[in-house]
């Protein structure tokens, strides 16, 4: 696995947990509320997230006003 910066952990963290209370649809601006990020930064990250990433896929689901993000468990 490369090398994450804080941000990426805490975003994966975040859906690691929310994923095994069994959550699965996100949007980045909620994630980005819940971490104190902004939502630029959430979406921006979740892409490469999903390259790096062995315990979560993450898939672009849908956009309406903002994109909505699926999140299962690998």
């Amino acid at each position: 696995m490369t090398e994450l910066s804080e941000e990426d952990r805490k975003i994966l963290e975040y859906l690691r947990e929310s994923v095994s209370r069994g959550e699965s649809y996100f949007r980045s601006k909620n994630i980005a509320e819940q971490l104190g990020l902004s939502s630029k930064q959430v979406g921006a990250r979740l892409p490469k997230l999903d390259e790096v990433a062995d315990e979560v896929e993450i898939e672009k689901w849908g956009r309406a006003r903002s994109t909505t993000w699926r999140v299962t468990r690998s």
